[in-house]
């Protein structure tokens, strides 16, 4: 057990380092000091509150006027030392360059333990002594956790559970994919019409010449997700409207994270349909949907689930590329700079939506890939 007293913590944007060793019983410390600049101070605010809590410790601040300024920091860091009692360690991980290397080269000189959270190997090395062998951190984080310290709020959740009619279908529409790769966009835009109302304008038309389409209602209808009445699509409620309009993909998406859950180690927490918001220092929240979201050993992934088609020529909020750009600005708010993103498609992106996701390093599962989701999903989320 490596417990101390207290534990000096840098403050920048990246909060994950310094919440999982506070939230990991092996290490938790009494009391957090939180070293803070001017710039910072509303994301110590919002770590403040997460560490009160969940971390349940006593949180305080020490500021500092420049976080640039080395001299300046190693000042401000010898006076905190001289007024603190009992067994301190530093977690360097945040802060700037400046802040971690003054905070290093103090703590040494006080013979203070020092140590390092690793970004992408979940682990606690510790920098001082150096014998000391590294911990591999509890995954006691849950995504409320990080969406706090990034100042979000979970407003809503999604259903966890579908009738076992609905995942049938999803089953069909997933193995027959080439089948109703088609018709599915058609019946997303009707779905998606019908949002306040649950009712579709005249379908007559693309059921004369379509047959696939009207295939396609037949079995939605099959599973009391709608029926045809006078020409028009009626949905049975908000739910079935929201599945027949891509829903039936991210609930899938969710269903076989879950089942991973059960299979492996790694994933602590997983939602989908969530909505969160975010109050500005000015004007109203802003709002922010993400369809399905996990956390896996402290690592923040986000799911965009798509059953639309997309068209390089198309404006823009009709592109590809507005997903692609939607999950780069979502991973990297609430999941900092180890965020990750994919983007499931059922129906094939263009070459240069692959391209802009490989530039901005989201993930792409489209098409017939769907039927191998599971072993994509635990392949990019490191599962074993």
């Amino acid at each position: 057990m490596n417990n101390h007293l207290s534990h000096v913590c840098l403050v920048s944007k990246e909060a994950t380092p310094n919440i999982t060793p506070i939230l990991d019983p092996a290490i938790r410390p009494k009391k957090v000091i939180l070293v803070v600049s001017k710039e910072m101070q509303i994301a110590a605010s919002h770590l403040s509150q997460v560490l009160k809590k969940d971390g349940q410790v006593s949180v305080s601040t020490w500021m500092i006027d420049d976080a640039w300024d080395i001299e300046h920091i190693r000042t401000r860091l010898m006076e905190l030392l001289e007024t603190l009692e009992g067994t301190v360690a530093l977690n360097a991980t945040g802060g700037t360059k400046p802040m971690s290397i003054a905070a290093f080269d103090v703590f040494n000189a006080y013979d203070k333990d020092i140590f390092y959270v690793h970004p992408h190997k979940d682990e606690l090395f510790w920098l001082s002594p150096t014998e000391r062998p590294s911990i591999n951190l509890a995954n006691k984080a849950k995504l409320q956790h990080l969406l706090m310290a990034s100042g979000a709020a979970i407003e809503s959740r999604g259903k966890v559970s579908v009738a076992p009619s609905w995942k049938a279908l999803t089953d069909q529409l997933i193995q027959h994919i080439n089948a109703y790769a088609k018709p599915i966009r058609t019946l997303n835009f009707f779905a998606h019409g019908a949002e306040r109302h649950l009712k579709s304008d005249n379908i007559q038309r693309e059921l004369n010449r379509w047959p696939e389409f009207a295939h396609l209602l037949d079995l939605f209808e099959a599973a009391n997700i709608l029926k045809i009445e006078s020409g028009c699509i009626i949905f049975a409620d908000e739910s079935a409207r929201f599945f027949a309009n891509g829903g039936w993909l991210e609930q899938h998406v969710y269903g076989e994270i879950l089942t991973l859950k059960k299979q492996t180690t790694g994933i602590q927490d997983v939602s989908q349909s969530l909505s969160v918001s975010r109050q500005m220092a000015k004007g109203a929240p802003i709002r922010n949907e993400l369809d399905v979201a996990l956390l896996a050993e402290n690592r923040l992934y986000v799911i965009e689930c798509k059953t639309k088609r997309f068209k390089y020529k198309d404006v823009q909020k009709n592109s590809g590329q507005d997903s692609i750009y939607k999950l780069d600005t979502l991973k990297n708010l609430y999941g900092g700079l180890n965020g990750k993103g994919m983007l499931i498609s059922y129906l094939p992106l263009s070459k240069y939506d692959k391209t802009r996701a490989k530039d901005l390093k989201i993930e792409i599962c489209e098409g017939a890939q769907i039927q191998q989701l599971k072993l994509i999903l635990k392949k990019w989320l490191h599962l074993s």
